[in-house]
């Protein structure tokens, strides 16, 4: 018996747990039969964390000015001097209360601490669902969802559409605890959410992620925990063997439809240009002390995780109205900063590549019903033939007119509509 698996007490243990968690508390009886403990949860940084924060900001030392006159050569002086210049009234404090409004706890999985963000609907016959981001995400991409998932009558939805939501921080990121050893892959993961989920009390729920959410919530679909009805994508893995082949040729096949083709040449582009990111994280992820001791760096490295992302953030910099604001974006980089967790979020690429569960966008043959939202400006917008050949149980398929990379935080109100269409044809299993 996996360590896992040796922490699923009986039902009626984790139901216990979960009405606990609801009002904040653990009783002592629960405690007494040694039956997982699931500890409320919040975060305040203290003054001298802001002050000291303010401080590195305003002494960073620049380098000199990009020699070009694009963004080529990676994130542009102009772009982060003006952040630095919006950081200084940026207010963390007003964060903090955004994410303490909500009821948040930590819980031992596998022997680590695992943080989540726990809100139960009032309409009793609501879908639980587990939510999880990605890198260089945090739980603050899902806030702006979580009331509208919870509460759709107030949100143009009905008493139908309401879910049950949970959001866990990654381990090593936010305010999880980060591996002291090897091996918190996104296989271990899945199965630490699963008895995450059993731990909670839900006997039926689904599933949804993006970037390292989505390796997460494929690979739960993969294992099939008891309880799992369906996944929803918004990066999904679809790409086919032979598309992988003429992308590591650098020539794309004949006979690609529009949708295909705009694909294969995201893609192309993404392998040229766009994965130093993750090759550093990969291989060296210890070598990036430089964004542990500077903010600036850190929000620089965070910008430059795929090029649409960063240019739709530098427009936003610039004062045009985008998917994200500044402060949406000093949010989760504040969030990063306070918690130390630049570095240890970063091992899981490392993780990844020493204990491989297969290529990112490599199709992992699910056999359970799978819901896909195709948004525009993604590292790649999956085509829906290709979805078709990647997922048999295909319940749900939908290109976006906009969104990119962080799709519930750039277009919640896109992103809540497609969770309730994605999952109606399965609230009837709950």
């Amino acid at each position: 018996m996996s360590q896992i698996q040796a922490q699923v007490t009986r039902r009626t243990l984790l139901a216990a747990a979960a009405t606990a968690g609801a009002v904040g508390m653990v009783p002592q009886a629960f405690a007494a039969t040694e039956a997982p403990v699931i500890k409320p949860f919040k975060f305040r940084a203290t003054d001298e964390q802001l002050i000291d924060l303010h401080r590195r900001v305003a002494a960073t030392r620049w380098p000199d000015e990009e020699n070009v006159a694009d963004d080529s050569q990676g994130v542009r002086l102009e772009t982060m001097k003006k952040l630095a210049k919006h950081w200084k009234h940026h207010d963390w404090r007003n964060v903090e209360a955004r994410l303490n409004a909500f009821p948040q706890f930590t819980t031992e999985i596998d022997g680590l601490d695992i943080h989540f963000i726990h809100v139960k609907s009032k309409h009793e016959n609501a879908l639980p669902i587990i939510i999880t981001h990605g890198w260089p995400g945090s739980v603050i991409e899902q806030l702006k969802i979580i009331k509208p998932l919870t509460d759709p009558t107030a949100y143009g939805g009905t008493e139908a559409d309401a879910f049950h939501v949970v959001i866990p921080s990654l381990p090593g990121y936010g305010f999880s605890g980060k591996p002291r050893e090897t091996g918190w892959n996104p296989p271990r993961i899945a199965k630490a959410w699963a008895v995450l989920m059993e731990r909670l009390g839900y006997t039926k729920y689904v599933a949804q992620g993006g970037d390292w959410g989505n390796a997460v919530t494929e690979l739960m679909a993969v294992q099939q925990p008891p309880g799992l009805l369906g996944i929803h994508t918004n990066m999904a893995a679809t790409v086919p063997a032979e598309i992988s082949k003429s992308l590591a040729a650098g020539t794309p096949p004949e006979g690609l439809s529009a949708d295909e083709r705009r694909a294969w040449d995201q893609l192309d582009d993404f392998n040229k240009n766009g994965l130093g990111y993750a090759i550093e994280m990969n291989n060296r992820p210890q070598t990036l002390y430089g964004i542990v001791d500077s903010p600036i760096g850190l929000a620089a490295w965070m910008l430059d995780h795929d090029i649409r992302s960063y240019r739709m953030i530098a427009r936003s910099i610039d004062g045009e109205k985008e998917g994200l604001s500044p402060d949406d974006v000093l949010d989760n980089v504040s969030l990063y900063w306070l918690t130390n967790t630049a570095i240890s979020s970063a091992r899981l690429y490392w993780d990844n590549a020493h204990h491989p569960s297969g290529g990112f966008f490599d199709p992992r043959g699910i056999k359970i019903p799978v819901a896909v939202s195709a948004f525009p400006d993604e590292i790649y917008q999956a085509p829906q033939s290709w979805a078709k050949k990647a997922y048999p149980k295909l319940i749900h398929y939908n290109r976006l007119p906009k969104g990119g990379h962080f799709a519930a935080w750039e277009q919640p109100a896109l992103f809540t509509s497609e969770l309730r269409a994605s999952f109606k044809s399965l609230r009837d299993h709950i």
